[in-house]
């Protein structure tokens, strides 16, 4: 298992690179350029400072997340194939780097939901939270009209120029069912699945954060039956996952361990991170332990360690802990301790793994 750590950017992240070299274990950052709009090419300059950055503190940039897909890809538009020979021209200059892996989403409209970015929790600490019934009670173009009527309010992964686009966005996904989608992602990864492989990169989809429709919208890689057909429409081991145990962990009928042994030989990268999920649909992201949320750790790294995973890891989200003033889910603080009980897990497995040989 080779551990990495997400981070936004100078200027855009408070955490700075020589503090992610001190978490014992980390070999590189998991970074993006965020402020290049979804669908247009990554400069090679731009690429290039990034590396630059990482290679003063001897760290990886392996594992892109995310290079975001335009929305005329998901919706099937005329124009999609603009925006495609974009993707393929970036990951062209990423391979340049060395990049390994590229993590996407194929999530309409919005990427991870959550109600609350700061629900405090039992111990004074805060976290991410998904309350159901508010979500479901939220007319879409209500949504709309008060995210226009009030700057303050964003959504995840959305920026202000993107939001002002969700209108003309409801409306063309009207038009759009779930096997629309499906036709859509397939055609996307016929396209660009023989470019990564030329370039030696792999593809790693993300699973839908929740998984379930949200605001009507269609949702695919929400469980076991999905993912299967999802490695079929091209079915090459460039086209793998980004098994991530919480987004997946949001269902209690998902058995994240399973999916482990299951998909073993495509899963490329590994969100590893905990959630405490409710009957009512509710959840509430906790520390990595095990026994504080419904995700079965242990397991799941005991699956990762069964199958010889040898692909990037990271800690995924983390709670807000001893007061630290962080991006919603990246506090620096709880993914460090969250790497430790992944570590310790793991290392204990290979100890076993000794003492039985």
């Amino acid at each position: 298992m080779r551990m990495v750590f997400r981070w936004f950017g100078e200027g855009n992240d408070y955490i700075p690179l020589d503090h992610i070299r001190q978490i014992p274990g980390v070999e590189g950052i998991v970074w993006a350029l965020h402020d290049i709009p979804a669908g247009d090419e990554w400069p090679l300059e731009r690429i290039k400072e990034v590396k630059e950055q990482a290679d003063r503190y001897n760290l990886n940039i392996d594992v892109v997340e995310s290079v975001n897909i335009h929305e005329d890809i998901k919706l099937g538009l005329p124009s999609r194939d603009v925006y495609i020979e974009n993707y393929k021209k970036t990951i062209e200059r990423l391979a340049q780097v060395g990049v390994k892996v590229i993590c996407y989403n194929f999530m309409p409209v919005f990427d991870w939901t959550r109600t609350d970015l700061f629900k405090e929790l039992e111990d004074g600490s805060t976290a991410l939270f998904f309350e159901n019934a508010k979500i479901k009670d939220i007319d879409p173009m209500e949504l709309v009209k008060e995210i226009s009527e009030n700057s303050s309010l964003t959504m995840p992964g959305w920026e202000p120029e993107r939001l002002k686009s969700l209108s003309k966005l409801f409306e063309q996904y009207k038009e759009v069912t779930e096997e629309d989608l499906w036709n859509n992602l397939q055609y996307f990864l016929e396209q660009i699945i023989p470019v990564a492989k030329e370039h030696n990169i792999k593809m790693a989809i993300h699973p839908d954060d929740p998984p379930f429709s949200v605001f009507g919208l269609p949702r695919l890689i929400i469980n076991k039956e999905n993912i299967q057909r999802f490695l079929k429409l091209v079915d090459d081991p460039y086209n793998g996952l980004t098994l991530c145990s919480g987004s997946l962990g949001a269902n209690l009928n998902n058995d994240v361990a399973d999916m482990v042994r299951e998909f073993a030989d495509r899963i490329h990268f590994a969100h590893i991170r905990n959630v405490k999920t409710y009957e009512n649909g509710d959840f509430v992201e906790t520390s990595h332990r095990s026994k504080d949320g419904t995700v079965d750790i242990l397991e799941i790294m005991k699956a990762y360690h069964d199958i010889g995973f040898t692909g990037y890891a990271r800690p995924d989200h983390g709670r807000h802990i001893w007061g630290e003033k962080c991006r919603p889910g990246y506090g620096l603080y709880d993914r460090g301790l969250g790497i430790m009980y992944l570590w310790g897990v793991w290392d204990s497995l290979e100890r076993l793994k000794k003492e039985e040989a």
